[in-house]
């Protein structure tokens, strides 16, 4: 069973990174990333430990099942773009966005919570690789510390494209979870949609695609979550193997 970390006893302060993932039910990929995350976090691994010690993660892994259930692409059983719909969404209309946004609130409210990061995970139809989209804001020092986490991760993925990210606040966007969140928290929150494509990534030179597989989706998800040791100095924490005795002659 797993330990219970200190930052989950009452009353102590908390870091938490929230996830969300499948608004769209026509991305599969990022069922599979997610899972990669929660498969990892859940794990024994000693970075996993770590994690678990100094962050909390919420991660709501499907906002959109009855979509999913019936096989849409995009659009939830009653036709609505759900990822259009955070700045007011009906606790009817689309329950699943009013619960977590809820669940955000009350968070934000929370002087022993600070939300530090909301990634919300989704698949790409024409672009190769996985990569970030991040907010536009007028504080320099801030928008230049939200390349932070995607350079990192960069460094830890293979797969992910740094130079594929993109920071905007295009009008078509406005209802993402990403932009409004953007908007609502405090600049000390981070707040990035996780592209990733439906079909492959690019290792090396543009001719050497490599399809992605369901494997290397959750590999993707792992390395997402190992970045937040990167990203907050962590790294000397984890418990490393003991070195073998070398054997005498």
């Amino acid at each position: 069973p797993l330990s219970a970390a200190a930052n989950l006893r009452p009353g102590a302060e908390q870091r938490v990174v929230f996830i969300t993932a499948r608004v769209h039910p026509g991305e599969t990929p990022s069922s599979f990333v997610c899972q990669g995350i929660i498969d990892f976090l859940v794990s024994q691994h000693p970075i996993a430990k770590v994690l678990r010690d100094h962050l909390v993660f919420k991660i709501a892994p499907m906002l959109n099942p009855d979509g999913v259930y019936l096989g849409n692409y995009r659009c939830s059983l009653m036709g609505f773009d759900l990822n259009r719909h955070w700045a007011n969404p009906s606790p009817w209309a689309h329950p699943t966005l009013h619960g977590v946004k809820q669940l955000i609130i009350e968070m934000y409210n929370n002087p022993k919570i600070n939300l530090e990061f909301y990634i919300d995970i989704h698949a790409h139809s024409t672009m190769m690789n996985g990569f970030m989209y991040g907010n536009i804001f007028e504080d320099e020092e801030r928008f230049q510390r939200q390349a932070v986490f995607p350079k990192l991760l960069c460094q830890n993925a293979e797969d992910f494209s740094y130079s594929s990210t993109s920071f905007n606040r295009d009008a078509v966007k406005a209802g993402t979870g990403r932009r409004f969140l953007g908007g609502l928290l405090n600049d000390t929150s981070y707040c990035y949609t996780l592209e990733v494509s439906f079909y492959s990534y690019v290792l090396g030179g543009p001719t050497s695609a490599v399809p992605y597989t369901e494997e290397a989706y959750m590999k993707l998800g792992r390395n997402v979550a190992r970045t937040f040791l990167d990203y907050y100095r962590l790294n000397s924490l984890v418990e490393r193997p003991l070195a073998p005795t070398p054997k005498t002659r």
